[in-house]
C-alpha cells in the first residue's frame, strides 16, 4: 500500500509540474446602455499565443508589431466564442481597437467591442466559450454594469451560458465565487504542496532523533488543526488586504515566494530543524499565499461593495476546499504511518520530490524561465 501511494503521489507531482504558474483567466467587462452594450475583454497574451500564434519569430517575446499583425485573427477567434442575446434575439458584436494592458500576472491584449441589441439589453444572456477547448481549467471573469449596478459571474466549461436580470443583486455571484475558491485551492498545486509538506509529519512524533507513529489519531488531528488554522488566519488577512487594495506586491515576487515556502516546508521534513514550529511556518508563509489568492479578485476591478461579496465567497470557498483536502489526507496518512516504510518512503522521499519540484518553480518564477515543458 505504501508503494502504491508513492507511485500515485509521483504521478500527481508530474501532473503538477506543468502548472507552475497562475491559472488561465480572462476578464470580460460589459456595460449596458439604452443604445446597446460596450465591452472590454482582457485576454492574456500567453493564451492568445497558444490559440492563434503571436510570436512570429519564436524568440519568446511578443512585440506590439506581432500583436498588431495578428489583430484580425485575435478578434475573429475571441468574438466567435462570445455570444450575447437580449430577449432571445442575438446582439451582433462589432470589433473595436486592440490595446495592451498589464495585470498582476503579465501582459494582456485588450479587445474593445460593441454589441447592438434590437430588444434593448434588459434581460441579457451571455455565452462564453473562450479557450475551453484548449484549457478546461480556464475561467472567464465577468463584470456586468447596468444602471449603476454591478454584477459578477464566473464562466467555466460547465457554466458557459448564463442569464442576467436587471434586478439581480451583487450577491448573485456569491455562490459562484465560493465554487471559484474551491476550484482555486484544488488546482493550486503550490498551495496544496505547501500544506501537504506541513501535514506529512503530523501523523508522526520525533523522539531521540527518530520518527515514530503518533500514538493517537487525535494527537495528529490536533497538530493538523493548529497548522491549518494558522495558515487560514494568515492567508485570509493578506487576501482581504490585497483584494481591498491596501496591499500590493509584484506577482512575480509573490509567486516566487510561494514556491520558496514549499521548498522550505519540504526541506524541514528532511532536516527537521523546525519540526516543533511548523505552525509558525504555516502562519509566516500563509501571508504570502494570501497575496497569491487575491489576484483573481484584484484584476477584475470590481467596485468596493461587489468586491466584498466576491471576497467573502472566494475566501469561504478556499477554506472549504482546504478542509476537504485535509479531511481526506489525514486519516489516510495516519493509517499508513503505522508502517515502518512511511518515514523513509513517504515523508523523506516525498518531501524530497516536493522540494525538487518547488525548486524548479522557484527558478522559473524568479528568473521568468520555462524549465519544464510537457507535450499537449
Amino acid at each position: 500500500m505504501i508503494r502504491l501511494m508513492v507511485w500515485v503521489f509521483a504521478l500527481w507531482l508530474v501532473a503538477a509540474a506543468a502548472l507552475a504558474h497562475k491559472a488561465s483567466d480572462s476578464y470580460l467587462s460589459l456595460e449596458t446602455t439604452a443604445a446597446g452594450i460596450t465591452g472590454r475583454w482582457d485576454i492574456a497574451l500567453r493564451d492568445l499565443d497558444e490559440a492563434v500564434g503571436l510570436d512570429g519569430d519564436d524568440d519568446g517575446t511578443i512585440t506590439w508589431g506581432e500583436l498588431r499583425r495578428r489583430a484580425a485573427a485575435i478578434q475573429s477567434y475571441a468574438l466567435a466564442r462570445l455570444k450575447l442575446e437580449s430577449g432571445n434575439r442575438p446582439c451582433p458584436l462589432e470589433p473595436g481597437k486592440i490595446r495592451v494592458d498589464h495585470h498582476s500576472d503579465g501582459t494582456y491584449a485588450v479587445l474593445g467591442f460593441a454589441a447592438h441589441c434590437a430588444a434593448g439589453p434588459e434581460r441579457l444572456t451571455v455565452e462564453y466559450r473562450l479557450l475551453f477547448d484548449l484549457d478546461p481549467q480556464h475561467r472567464g471573469l465577468l463584470r456586468l454594469t447596468a444602471d449603476g449596478t454591478t454584477q459578477t459571474a464566473v464562466f467555466a466549461p460547465m457554466a458557459a451560458r448564463q442569464v442576467f436580470e436587471p434586478a439581480s443583486t451583487p450577491w448573485r455571484g456569491f455562490v459562484q465565487y465560493v465554487a471559484e475558491g474551491v476550484w482555486h485551492i484544488w488546482t493550486g498545486y503550490d498551495h496544496i504542496l505547501f500544506l501537504l509538506s506541513l501535514l506529512l509529519p503530523a501523523v508522526l512524533v520525533r523522539e531521540a532523533g527518530a520518527w515514530r507513529p503518533a500514538p493517537r489519531f487525535r494527537d495528529a488531528l490536533w497538530d493538523a488543526v493548529r497548522i491549518v488554522t494558522a495558515f487560514t488566519l494568515a492567508h485570509s488577512l493578506t487576501l482581504s488586504l490585497a483584494a481591498l487594495g491596501y496591499l500590493a506586491l509584484p506577482s512575480r515576487w509573490v509567486e516566487a515566494a510561494i514556491a520558496a515556502s514549499v521548498v522550505a516546508a519540504a526541506l524541514n521534513n528532511i532536516f527537521p530543524l523546525l519540526h516543533g514550529r511548523r505552525t509558525r511556518l504555516a502562519f509566516l508563509f500563509g501571508w504570502v499565499h494570501g497575496l497569491g489568492f487575491a489576484s483573481v479578485l484584484l484584476d477584475l476591478g470590481l467596485p468596493p461593495a461587489v468586491r466584498l461579496v466576491g471576497l467573502a465567497g472566494f475566501n469561504l470557498g478556499v477554506e472549504a476546499g482546504q478542509l476537504v483536502l485535509v479531511a481526506g489526507f489525514l486519516p489516510l496518512a495516519y493509517g499508513l504511518s503505522r508502517s515502518p516504510w512511511y518515514p523513509p518512503a513517504v515523508l523523506r522521499w516525498g518531501s524530497a520530490a516536493i522540494a525538487l519540484l518547488a525548486g524548479v518553480w522557484l527558478v522559473e518564477r524568479g528568473f521568468d524561465l520555462k524549465l519544464l515543458s510537457f507535450p499537449s
